[in-house]
């Protein structure tokens, strides 16, 4: 057996400790073979050997730890057991951003993985022309890590980066700063959206299961009476047993609520002109056309992203064909729906709703919809916040530490996809 082997077989399993992948992922085709050792005793004997001849041979233990793994997909540079590369990366986020999501936990993790300087904040790429200190740690920089607040990438920004390789967001959408210059440039860009969907799915699923129990209605009913309420008589069709469900959309935020659904005894449905119905199937959701879902589900979700073609998809001849008492919830974009039209069903009480985007995002102050019993308004809290914001940073960091060792990014962003994604 040789001993690169044995030195990638110690140091390089799946049981080594952190996110590393498995032997094949890290290594791919590098030139080092893994021969599968003989179980007993000889085996015992040589790997015992290998630690033996590193401490006892003069010079043979300097030459195992220089036979370095070089990793394909970065062309050169050890593996993971090597002392671990710091790329040069510069904070760019709006301050707000940076207090809430770089707490001092994440912090240390991060400067652990990269070489960072976290009191230097890039919050306008233009106002730091004149700083020399900043021009220099941009000119150096090989990654962004960007939050909330980012200045857009443009030409302009990018010819003060002319190192820059990767983007690390630690929030979801991209649209907002990275430009078709960061494309044409061949940068690698990640995005924590798949960490920002778990709440928000999470909140929809709450959603759901109340409006089907019909939780707010009673609440409303129960403080109005302050005496005996009688659910039964009043809501004869309240629970969630067999009723339908639609989702509009089968985002990331749309996949991990159907993953949320299944436990339930809830019939699902899905609107999405993009996604596989086999692959909805196997998901246990039914694919059907966006009036179907309409016409069917007793509670709908919206979780399409804001585009052109899906700008008030929902008007007021769709509202129509949701049933008498139907529920719709929006944690998407409030621009989905016509809000003149939904507010005109709302008022009359032939639907309820969810609401956590609107259109205008903060309604004007006389607007109906903050009174009506069969409304529930929240300031766009279904997303992260709080607590749930180390998630999304933890995801980055963990990212930006896949880029470090030359591992290809989780949860990468593809560029085709961002013409009708979030």
């Amino acid at each position: 057996m040789r001993l690169e082997g044995l030195r990638g077989r110690l140091f390089g399993g799946a049981a080594a400790s952190g996110p590393h992948p498995a032997p094949a992922e890290r290594l791919g085709s590098a030139h080092v073979s893994f021969p599968a050792p003989r179980p007993g005793f000889v085996t015992i004997v040589v790997f015992t050997l290998a630690f033996a001849l590193g401490d006892a041979w003069p010079g043979f233990g300097p030459h195992l730890r220089s036979r370095q793994v070089t990793h394909p997909a970065s062309g050169s540079g050890p593996c993971p057991s090597a002392p671990p590369r710091r790329p040069v990366t510069v904070l760019a986020m709006g301050p707000d951003a940076r207090a809430a999501v770089l707490g001092e936990r994440i912090l240390t993790d991060l400067v652990r993985v990269a070489d960072v300087d976290p009191a230097l904040l890039v919050t306008d790429f233009r106002s730091i022309c004149s700083e020399d200190a900043v021009r220099r740690r941009l000119a150096a920089a090989e990654v962004l890590f960007t939050g909330w607040g980012c200045p857009p990438l443009d030409a302009d920004a990018l010819e003060l980066m002319p190192e820059l390789r990767a983007v690390v967001h630690a929030a979801g959408s991209v649209k907002h700063h990275v430009t078709e210059a960061c494309w044409e440039r061949g940068l690698l860009v990640s995005s924590a959206a798949a960490a920002n969907a778990l709440p928000v799915a999470e909140y929809t699923l709450a959603a759901i299961l109340f409006a089907n129990k019909r939780v707010l209605d009673s609440a409303h009913a129960y403080r109005a009476a302050r005496g005996h309420v009688d659910p039964l008589r009043r809501y004869p069709a309240v629970g969630n047993y067999r009723r339908t469900v639609g989702l509009v959309g089968a985002s990331l935020i749309g996949r991990r609520v159907l993953e949320l659904l299944r436990p339930f005894d809830l019939r699902v449905l899905v609107h999405d002109p993009y996604a596989d119905p086999a692959e909805l199937a196997a998901l246990g959701a039914q694919a059907v056309a966006l009036d179907e879902l309409l016409t069917r589900s007793d509670v709908v979700s919206l979780h399409a992203p804001e585009l052109p073609r899906t700008r008030r998809m929902l008007d007021a001849p769709r509202l129509a064909l949701m049933p008498d008492g139907a529920t719709l919830v929006n944690t998407a974009r409030g621009s989905l729906v016509d809000t003149a039209a939904l507010t005109e069903e709302l008022v009359s009480g032939r639907l309820h709703a969810v609401l956590d985007h609107t259109e205008p995002e903060v309604l004007s102050a006389d607007s109906p919809l903050y009174d009506l019993p069969n409304v529930l308004l929240t300031p766009h809290v279904a997303g992260a916040l709080g607590g749930e914001l180390d998630r999304l940073a933890a995801s980055a960091v963990e990212e930006l530490g896949r880029y470090a060792q030359g591992f290809a990014f989780r949860h990468p962003v593809d560029r085709d996809r961002l013409g009708y994604s979030a």
